[in-house]
């Protein structure tokens, strides 16, 4: 099977008060670009994702950038990226970053962060998809979120096999390299989305 070639990250447009989340997202924006796979990601020029759009085309990425019109407006689109494709809302733009997507990765973010990757993790529970999903651990970060599913399930809202719909890894170093071992999955239908 190929290898991914079209990264998905879902990461905070603010930059967070834990310096070691830009760095982060700087790693893994030039990580990306120099493994030669392509950056998706929400398409703003602000904060993680500012700085993980930055370092993939500084290290000479290509990097698509997926925004809504009402966003583009308010000026915080990044008007350097190789690509950017306007949609007219929200959910839209999840829906085309999931078709571009071979994987997805999660870094520290807000609320906006968290609805994205529970949204991809819901649609691949309900079978939807089976792309593969890293939650990229950086100083404790993704902790809240395991927390939240380890909640559902033993409250008995989930599966105990919903630990299996995601892989959180501990840092960047070790993300790259999980993507590198990873292989695309046949394409599936988005007509149920």
């Amino acid at each position: 099977m190929p290898e991914i070639q079209n990264v998905a990250v879902f990461c905070g447009s603010r930059a967070g008060q834990a310096p070691a989340a830009r760095a982060a997202a700087q790693a893994l924006g030039r990580g990306i670009a120099q493994a030669g796979m392509r950056l998706i990601y929400g398409g703003g020029r602000i904060g993680l994702m500012g700085a993980l759009a930055d370092s993939a085309l500084a290290a000479g990425g290509s990097v698509v950038g997926v925004i809504p019109e009402f966003l583009r407006a308010w000026e915080v689109a990044h008007d350097g990226v190789s690509h950017m494709l306007v949609t007219d809302s929200m959910h839209s733009r999840k829906l085309r970053i999931f078709e571009m997507a071979d994987a997805f990765v999660s870094l520290p973010g807000g609320l906006g962060t968290l609805d994205e990757t529970f949204e991809i993790l819901t649609w691949r529970q309900l079978k939807l998809h089976d792309k593969p999903i890293l939650v990229c651990n950086i100083d404790g970060s993704a902790a809240p979120l395991v927390a939240i599913v380890e909640a559902a399930i033993s409250g008995g809202f989930a599966r105990p096999d919903t630990r299996q719909l995601f892989e959180c890894i501990d840092g960047i170093e070790a993300t790259l390299e999980r993507l590198r071992t990873l292989h695309t999955v046949p394409a599936e239908t988005s007509a149920r989305l």
